[in-house]
């Protein structure tokens, strides 16, 4: 079935201000499980395949050696064993594992691991000519050395990007609370995205700088920089379909998140730690206001229960498989055992689900076919799969502002094994209270709710279903907003495909501002105090995330538009 997304829908009526979404009942909900790959390895956290058409997955042991499996076994000789010069143990060890995207001819590849000193430290090997399940251990070059002032927060993840630069995340140098400030500091190469090109030069140090890296003209930000505000990104990945950017980053004492870039979006970016730990202020000492700096798309609470207090970063599903799956970004909790998939809810914002993971997962990993595993820590490696669909219960949801309260109404089809839906709200989208609860009823065919919550706020609030599973799975329903006075104004649609988007306004909007998601201002038109509904023409603007400011006499709304 075709999926259709109606737009948000603004009525004034006796004062009563509607908004509507319609959720496709056609999008399935697929429930994963992690089945036993191969075991028996040691404190295993990264697999990942040479894009060499061999069908061989290369198992990263933090110990120091990269084993082989190739398809049927378990190898028994190691691809490469450096286990006597890297200190491992706790956050160290060899930790990440990249192969060049020209392997079959160059048989170069690349690690990530911690020195005998305890540093990070970027290296590049190559395969033996006349046997590819071995690496030449004497073929070893270091490319980058991080010194550290503590153990932990090694980060230690590395990736070829879409442009064929070489991509790696490191932590912020340990300790708690980046007592040194690593990460804002744009001299130190901790807490960082950093982005270099590894082709075209022989001679030490055996990469040069891309010539658009955001901070080449910076003298106070390193030029091999990409990014700033990084904590401990354990692991992140491209999306090898759109080539969106997904970054798992560790927190500190509350919170774990996800940051999202999405492709052909720049550098020079700041995800805001130690300023914020996820949305909640750290340390802001020295620092500038929330919207400066990047948002995690997703976040979750130190729980056992629903979060969880160590993320694993992992993959957007583009397997063949599991078709239900496609397109599903998987991640899980290390301590908790939680799992989640997340997905764009088509309106610009995100849908998460939670589900029940397995033990002390550490890495995820994909083959070339797009079949995606999950790596154990106490050794064993697990292929996710898709253990059953739940049918999709929710086909819409939206409220009415009424005389003292807001009316909040959804309904279901085919609903089953549901415990209660959870009404949230909030002021601001991003920290949600409870408002209140209802018993699912389980009816076959589907039901109809309401729920009214008593507020004497005249603010615009959001409100979101938190859908719980007798199972114990949890997931959330698409944002809506009910504003606190007549006059409102909205946009839409927030996904644009065609250089244009419709203002519906019930107050004349004098001047439309477009700026991007660093600031910059890029497209501005006046409206002469237009009113109700129209159309604004936008210039070609490049694929990302970007933000309206429509300005009315009284003040400005601000939307938040994704361009594809």
């Amino acid at each position: 079935m075709k999926r259709v997304i109606l737009p948000l829908v603004q009525a004034t009526l006796f004062n009563t201000i509607v908004f509507l979404i319609s959720i496709s009942p056609a999008r399935a909900q697929p429930v994963i499980g992690f089945a036993t790959f191969v075991s028996g390895l040691s404190s295993t956290v990264d697999i990942t395949h040479a894009g060499d058409a061999s069908g061989r997955m290369f198992i990263v042991e933090q110990g120091g050696r990269i084993r082989i499996h190739n398809g049927t076994s378990l190898l028994p000789t190691a691809f490469l064993d450096i286990s006597t010069i890297i200190t491992a143990g706790g956050e160290s060890g060899l930790l990440s594992l990249a192969f060049h995207p020209n392997y079959e001819v160059n048989r170069y590849f690349f690690v990530y691991y911690t020195n005998l000193s305890g540093d990070i430290t970027i290296a590049r090997y190559q395969a033996q000519a006349g046997n590819p399940n071995l690496a030449d251990a004497a073929s070893g070059v270091v490319l980058i050395t991080v010194p550290k002032p503590f153990s932990n927060h090694n980060g230690g993840d590395l990736n070829f990007g879409p442009d064929g630069y070489l991509y790696f995340g490191t932590g912020d140098g340990g300790s708690g609370g980046d007592p040194n400030n690593y990460a804002q500091t744009g001299t130190s190469l901790l807490g960082k995205m950093i982005r270099i090109d590894i082709d075209g030069t022989a001679v030490p140090p055996y990469y040069t700088i891309p010539p658009d890296n955001p901070y080449i003209s910076d003298p106070l930000v390193d030029d091999r920089i990409w990014a700033l505000g990084l904590r401990n990104p354990w692991r992140w990945s491209f999306d090898r379909a759109t080539n969106d950017m997904w970054i798992a980053d560790v927190g500190q004492g509350a919170w774990e998140e996800v940051n999202f870039r999405a492709a052909g979006t720049t550098g020079g970016i700041n995800y805001g730690w130690r300023c914020y730990e996820g949305t909640a202020p750290y340390n802001t000492t020295g620092c500038l206001p929330a919207p400066n700096y990047i948002s995690p798309i997703f976040q979750y609470p130190h729980d056992f229960a629903t979060g969880g207090f160590s993320i694993t970063g992992g993959f957007v599903y583009r397997g063949t498989e599991f078709p239900v799956l496609q397109g599903y970004y998987i991640c899980a909790d290390y301590v908790s055992g939680n799992a989640w998939l997340i997905r764009p809810d088509g309106l610009g914002g995100w849908i998460t689900r939670r589900q029940a993971g397995a033990s002390n997962i550490s890495g995820f990993g994909e083959a070339e076919n797009g079949t995606l595993y999950a790596v154990s820590l106490g050794g064993t490696i697990y292929r996710v799969t898709v253990t059953s669909v739940l049918p999709v219960s929710l086909v819409s949801f939206y409220g009415t502002k009424q005389t003292g309260y807001n009316e909040i109404r959804w309904n279901t089809a085919d609903e089953q094994n549901i415990n209660r839906y959870v009404i949230e709200y909030s002021v601001d989208g991003s920290n949600w209270v409870t408002a209140g609860e209802q018993v699912a009823v389980n009816q076959p065919g589907g039901h109809s709710y309401s729920f009214n919550h008593y507020t004497s706020q005249t603010v615009k609030l959001f409100y979101r279903l938190r859908i719980e599973e007798t199972a114990s799975g949890l997931s959330f329903s698409q944002v809506i907003s009910i504003n606190g006075k007549a006059g409102a104004i909205r946009v839409f649609p927030t996904i644009v495909k065609n250089n244009s988007i419709q203002v519906s306004a019930d107050r004349p909007v004098t001047r439309i501002d477009i700026m991007d998601n660093n600031g910059a201002l890029v497209f501005s038109k006046h409206t002469g105090g237009q009113q109700g509904y129209f159309t604004i023409n936008l210039p070609v603007l490049s694929h990302g995330l970007y933000w309206a400011k429509l300005q009315t006499d009284s003040g400005y709304e601000v939307v938040k538009l994704l361009i594809e």
